[in-house]
């Protein structure tokens, strides 16, 4: 069951999330499925692949600022730095990024049932 508690036992700074959505709680937990919904994940991922650097640089870009707007730090880190790679159109292999970045997002998925 998604809480406050869980999230911070998942490594989410709760409280950071919580003062952006006014102290809401009720709100702000309504927001993290939305955060983890696997279209977000999978477009990186195949525009990655594909070399679309530039969309694929638009979607990370969106769900950096979901994740940090919500506090979810174990999956924005990943997602910044495949972000900032992205946005000076950095060719590399992101394949190490974008794994933590599935491994983090299912983590948290699988904490919430």
């Amino acid at each position: 069951m998604l809480s406050v508690d869980l999230l911070r036992s998942f490594g989410a700074a709760v409280d950071e999330g919580l003062e952006r959505c006014l102290d809401d709680e009720e709100f702000y937990l309504g927001l993290i499925p939305g955060a983890l919904e696997e279209s977000y994940y999978k477009s990186i991922e195949d525009l990655v692949k594909a070399g679309d650097f530039r969309q694929a640089f638009e979607v990370a870009h969106s769900l950096k600022g979901i994740l940090a707007n919500l506090a979810l730090t174990p999956i924005l880190n990943p997602v910044s730095e495949i972000t900032e790679g992205l946005r000076v159109n950095k060719d590399m292999d992101y394949s190490v990024l974008i794994a933590k970045m599935w491994e983090e997002r299912n983590k948290l998925f699988a904490m919430i049932g």
